[in-house]
């Protein structure tokens, strides 16, 4: 049995939403996710099956990241971003990470 110590955990847990952008150096393929576990998305997403689509195993670099109080406005953020053209997603890592490291 798993004990949480206190409230404040369970919802310091559950408050926290983001929407991710995963990639490599070499294609700079881009994949847009979102999930409450930043952690384990990035451990987990190579290689892995996600929503029915192989994801490439070369994608291993979050490139970018927005965080969130609540579910709903992380993939509304996600449907939008997956909406842009790539050079809009592009110029949206490089304004914060633009040397695309971990």
């Amino acid at each position: 049995m798993v004990l949480v110590s206190t409230k404040a955990e369970i919802l310091k847990v559950e408050n926290e939403f983001y929407v991710h952008i995963i990639s490599n150096k070499k294609t700079r393929t881009i994949y847009i996710g979102h999930t409450n576990d930043l952690k384990k998305e990035c451990i987990d997403i190579s290689g892995t099956l996600e929503a029915n689509l192989q994801v490439d195993t070369t994608l291993k670099i979050l490139v970018y990241y927005e965080k969130f109080k609540f579910p709903m406005p992380a993939i509304k953020r996600e449907k939008q971003l997956k909406k842009w053209n790539r050079r809009w997603k592009i110029n949206l890592i490089n304004d914060i990470n633009p040397n695309w490291e971990d």
